[in-house]
């Protein structure tokens, strides 16, 4: 089996009741969202899936505060001919936490495109960076990566099938998007490197 490095460990507060998402081989999985503030005050409000034997285990109530630990998973998903790349965390584990808020990720796999570089208007290096994550049975989940300064700077000279291991948070971004029906606001997930290494073959 792939060496799958894939860790994520979030505390925060439950935003929503858990509502049903999808059953596979006889288990009935379930999503809800949970608010992890930053240092800055900006709130993530992250989409979590868990199975229905950790919900009755962990007794979720609105407002609560919750560990969560898991690894962050991808889903193409295809609406009205349209593909989207859907982030969410697939739970593992659910308890009570009432400590401060907790957002740390551990992420290890290869490039799947090429990097791309640039600055923001006011010279701030960026390189964004999509992961392949592999996962049991031969899959992998694709991830984006954000990277700043000095690790942006490194990560643009890499190329297709470098790897990586990104240590940072999951952080979700609201943007606009034009459609044919006009604007439409989304909501865009990706993780935001605190520290990089380009892993030697």
């Amino acid at each position: 089996m792939e060496h799958i490095v894939n860790q994520i460990t979030l505390v925060g507060t439950l935003a929503d009741i858990p509502q049903f998402s999808h059953e596979n081989h006889g288990r009935q999985f379930f999503r809800f969202l949970l608010y992890v503030p930053r240092l800055s005050g900006t709130v993530d409000i992250l989409p979590v899936i868990a199975e229905d034997r950790l919900l009755r285990t962990a007794a979720l109530t609105v407002g609560g505060s919750y560990r969560v630990t898991g690894q962050i998973r991808s889903h193409n998903s295809r609406t009205d001919g349209i593909r989207r790349l859907l982030i969410f965390v697939f739970a593992a584990n659910i308890q009570p936490d009432d400590g401060p808020p907790v957002n740390e990720v551990i992420l290890q796999g290869p490039l799947c495109r090429e990097p791309n570089y640039r600055r923001t208007p006011l010279g701030r290096e960026i390189c964004d960076v999509m992961l392949a994550v592999p996962r049991a049975f031969r899959r992998a989940d694709y991830l984006p990566c954000i990277l700043w300064g000095k690790t942006a700077q490194e990560a643009s000279a890499c190329h297709t099938r470098d790897t990586l291991q990104i240590s940072g948070r999951l952080q979700s971004r609201v943007y606009t998007k034009l459609t044919e029906d006009g604007p439409e606001e989304r909501t865009a997930y990706e993780i935001s490197a605190l520290s990089a290494n380009i892993l030697e073959e």
